[in-house]
């Protein structure tokens, strides 16, 4: 009866409960004489269903021996041993590590039965949550999962993936541990002390290396040249909280914090910059040719809304666009709008132009310049003329003036300066490590070390001591003096090498200008006045009149290197009479009133007139330059291609040997005409390390000078001068002898002037002023200022130079008899020894026994008494 009388009611609720009700049907007041008796099948389903509470449950819990048991499989009945309570916590850890990894989030059990109610919570911690809250700041660390594997971005372009939550979040926590963790091989916190240090000295940067970046946190390494903006402001982030968590009032010094990266390993040329670099991180090198002034720059902008007086924003702005706000929140209108000068927070803007350094220019080719872009605090640390190695993100830049004339798909390119270092003294000499140092005081210490310099200048030209010694008496300089502000009086050393043609003059400059920290290289051929001191231009962005630096004013304080002087025009050559003394250029052109230092030493090289040095005539007959211009020469050099067969044969086997020791072919075991060289000479990386040090540290001072020296050297010059009517004897010549003494002082590194730097010092002013003379006079005036031109020569050299011309005298001598076939000439002991008397000099035992007597083909004999010499046979044919 059920099943027939149930399936017939049952019908249209089943329907009903699946579709709408039926329209033709009225809705029944009372349901039960729709459904019928619904008892009944309350009472059935009560029949057919297992009672669980009864007087049967007892049964429930009865034995069954074919069920009570387990499987054997799934049974573990091993003993363990008890679990300590850090084993516990490594496990616990491992596991939510695992979890992790397999992206399942777990809960403590206790977030299961107990929900945190704001009585549990600190209040330390709930009034820290309140002020997060009403700052509208989150937790996002403490929801966000780390990655792990940071470096898989998912298929994400890196400049997207970086800018995400999750990645974004890991390299701040990282880079922030690379901050705080990151020793050096002595334990000691580098970049905290680099911040320590920044922070005392009220600076905004610091400097983080991208080798040490690379090997500690290589994933950071690799996404910031591909990503460098978004990186950077990551960077700046992390660094400004450690910053504030050390110094936490450190923002009213210093509102932004930027991290400077440097020792970017790849060096890109201005001129290979392409595609490909745009929006990376690169490391290029330069010099400045133009910088503009600093300027403000709107960094995060208000308006302030001129019909209300609602001030809006703050807007950030960007390099490219304007930001400007779309109406007014107060009043709703849509302008004008005048920028709150209050409330806007600038920054200094400054744009410099970067040339190609000339060393790294190909041949044939025109230098390339670009345009850089300097922020904060790197503005104005370059001035035109430095040399710098600049670290920036390559870029485009919209420029209108550019799209009218190409067309409107092309922009013009810059570089926005994250790094910037002049390579200048400074900046070497702190680069210097304290094994330089070390072996920089070390060297000083040898009382050899003057001839080991000398020797170490320009090593591949042979001979011409007295040239290297004047060139490096020029690269360390003197001291200058200023008392009181009023009279300055200028330290550095002007040389002028004077000579025949083949003598290795412009080879002496090019060495200069690459061993020299600063040095600018130009010949008079090509150098104008303006050229060599400062010319005006109008700019032609601004069309103002603005000053460019020559090359006087580009070498401050460096060296300025012109070659042919003699070949300037006299109206050039006296432009620079104010720069070699007073070391200034003053300008009064297009409404410019101004002075620009020109604190460089000048190092020129000339030919006389017809092309070869006449030693008839003096010295200012020889050349086309005026006394005034000579007179602000410290040393001349005068360079005589003479015709000495012995040192002519030296000479082309010093040359042969060198052209084959420097072959890019050359093997080590043929070397057949392999010259000896000296074993004083010095590296020139060493080399040059030593001169700028000395320059920058060592200051000598005069003390206990010997006046009345100074003062009968000075008297008995002005008589000679007078009586042989040639080169002009000033006072800047007792200024030459003090800085040449203060630069052989800083040469041994001392602090103080001493007696041997003073006598060096009159004998090249001396020797400077012999070889100006005439030849018929030369003679006689050596044997006047004989004591102080033999100060410190080695006797070995003034012997072998008497031999030399007692054994020339001997062949002429010989020519004129006709023995022309006579391959061996004899000189007799007595001959040299009497010209030996002259100078001082009685013991002639370490002569004979030493190596420029055995190298020169001498031989002394003891039993005859004679020395003898073997010449070449090419060197005895007429």
């Amino acid at each position: 009866m059920s099943g027939d009388e149930s399936s017939p009611s049952r019908t249209p609720y089943s329907q009903s409960a699946m579709t709408s009700p039926a329209h033709e049907f009225e809705p029944f007041e009372d349901e039960a004489a729709l459904l019928g008796d619904t008892s009944q099948h309350e009472n059935v389903e009560e029949e057919d269903g297992e009672e669980l509470f009864g007087d049967n449950m007892e049964n429930d819990y009865r034995p069954m021996p074919a069920l009570d048991r387990y499987e054997v499989e799934t049974l573990d009945e091993g003993d363990y041993d008890q679990m300590s309570e850090g084993d516990r916590r490594a496990a616990e850890e491992e596991m939510r590590r695992r979890d992790r990894e397999m992206g399942i989030i777990r809960r403590d059990d206790r977030e299961i039965y107990y929900d945190e109610s704001d009585d549990d919570v600190d209040p330390k911690r709930r009034r820290k949550m309140a002020e997060k809250s009403a700052a509208g700041e989150t937790e996002e660390s403490d929801m966000i999962e780390s990655i792990e594997y940071l470096e898989d971005t998912k298929g994400h372009p890196v400049k997207e993936w970086v800018t995400m939550l999750g990645p974004r979040t890991e390299i701040k926590n990282r880079f922030k541990s690379f901050l705080r963790t990151h020793v050096n091989d002595k334990g000691a916190y580098i970049y905290k002390d680099k911040i320590r240090r920044m922070c005392e000295n009220n600076l905004s940067s610091f400097t983080v290396e991208f080798p040490i970046l690379a090997h500690q946190a290589h994933v950071l390494a690799y996404f910031l040249p591909e990503a460098p903006f978004q990186m950077l402001e990551i960077f700046d982030e992390v660094a400004k909280e450690l910053v504030l968590s050390i110094f936490p009032s450190y923002e009213r010094v210093s509102t932004e914090v930027h991290v400077r990266v440097s020792d970017l390993p790849l060096i890109e040329d201005l001129r290979t910059f392409r595609k490909i670099h745009v929006n990376q991180l690169v490391r290029t090198l330069g010099v400045v040719t133009a910088t503009t002034s600093v300027l403000p720059q709107l960094s995060v902008v208000k308006y302030d809304c001129n019909k209300c007086g609602f001030i809006l924003g703050p807007f950030v702005q960007t390099q490219n666009n304007e930001v400007q706000p779309g109406a007014c929140p107060e009043c709703q209108s849509t302008g004008p709008f005048m920028i709150n000068m209050e409330q806007t927070i600038y920054r200094n803007y400054q744009k410099i132009t970067l040339q190609e350094s000339p060393g790294r220019i190909p041949a044939g080719r025109v230098p390339r310049s670009k345009d850089c872009i300097l922020l904060a605090d790197l503005c104005d640390r370059c001035k035109p003329g430095d040399e710098v190695d600049l670290t920036g993100i390559y870029t485009n830049n919209y420029d209108g003036s550019l799209n009218t004339e190409q067309g409107f798909p092309v922009f013009s390119t810059v570089i926005f300066a994250n790094h910037l270092v002049v390579k200048d003294c400074k900046q070497i000499v702190q680069s210097l490590t304290d094994e330089d140092v070390n072996t920089i005081t070390k060297m000083s210490r040898d009382p050899r070390v003057a001839e080991k310099i000398i020797a170490s200048i320009a090593p591949s030209i042979f001979g011409h001591e007295y040239i290297k010694r004047a060139l490096a008496l020029a690269l360390f300089g003197g001291e200058p003096k200023n008392p009181g502000q009023k009279h300055k009086v200028r330290g550095d050393i002007n040389v002028l090498i004077c000579g025949d043609p083949g003598t290795a003059k412009s080879q002496f400059l090019k060495f200069v200008e690459k061993i020299a920290p600063r040095a600018v290289f130009t010949t008079g051929q090509g150098a104008s006045a303006v050229g060599l001191t400062a010319y005006v231009r109008r700019n032609p962005q601004s069309r103002e009149w603005t000053l460019e630096a020559g090359a006087l004013v580009l070498a401050d304080q460096g060296i300025c290197l012109i070659d042919e002087f003699d070949k300037m025009n006299d109206q050039d050559r006296t432009s620079i009479h104010e720069a070699m003394e007073q070391q200034s250029i003053s300008i009064s052109k297009a409404g410019i009133v101004t002075s620009l230092q020109a604190r460089c030493s000048v190092i020129a090289a000339a030919n006389p007139i017809g092309g070869r040095y006449d030693a008839s005539m003096t010295f200012a007959e020889n050349v086309t330059l005026s006394d005034p211009i000579l007179s602000r020469f410290d040393i001349l050099c005068v360079v005589k291609d003479e015709v000495d067969p012995i040192q002519d044969q030296h000479l082309a086997k010093f040359v042969v040997g060198s052209h084959i020791k420097h072959h890019p072919n050359r093997k080590e075991d043929m070397d057949p005409w392999t010259v000896e060289e000296t074993d004083i000479s010095i590296s020139q990386d060493l080399l040059k390390k030593y001169i700028v040090y000395a320059r920058e540290n060592i200051h000598p001072k005069l003390q206990n000078m010997d006046q009345d020296k100074v003062a009968n050297i000075y008297s008995q010059l002005r008589q000679e001068s007078l009586a042989t009517g040639s080169l002009p004897i000033t006072v800047r010549h007792i200024e030459s002898i003090i800085r040449m003494s203060e630069a052989h002082a800083r040469i041994h590194l001392r602090g103080h002037v001493e007696e041997d730097d003073m006598n060096m010092a009159v004998r090249m002013m001396l020797e400077s002023f012999v070889e100006t003379q005439k030849y018929s006079v030369m003679k006689s005036m050596r044997n006047v200022f004989k004591k102080y031109l033999l100060f410190k020569k080695d006797h070995s050299e003034l012997l072998f130079y008497i031999l030399r011309q007692l054994a020339l005298d001997q062949l002429t001598f010989m020519r004129g008899r006709g023995h022309s076939d006579n391959f061996v000439i004899e000189i007799n002991e007595k001959d040299l020894l009497d010209k030996a008397k002259q100078v001082d000099i009685h013991d002639m035992k370490s002569f004979y026994e030493s190596r420029i007597f055995k190298v020169n083909n001498f031989t002394y004999d003891s039993s005859r008494k004679v020395i003898i010499h073997a010449l070449p046979e090419n060197l005895i044919e007429d």
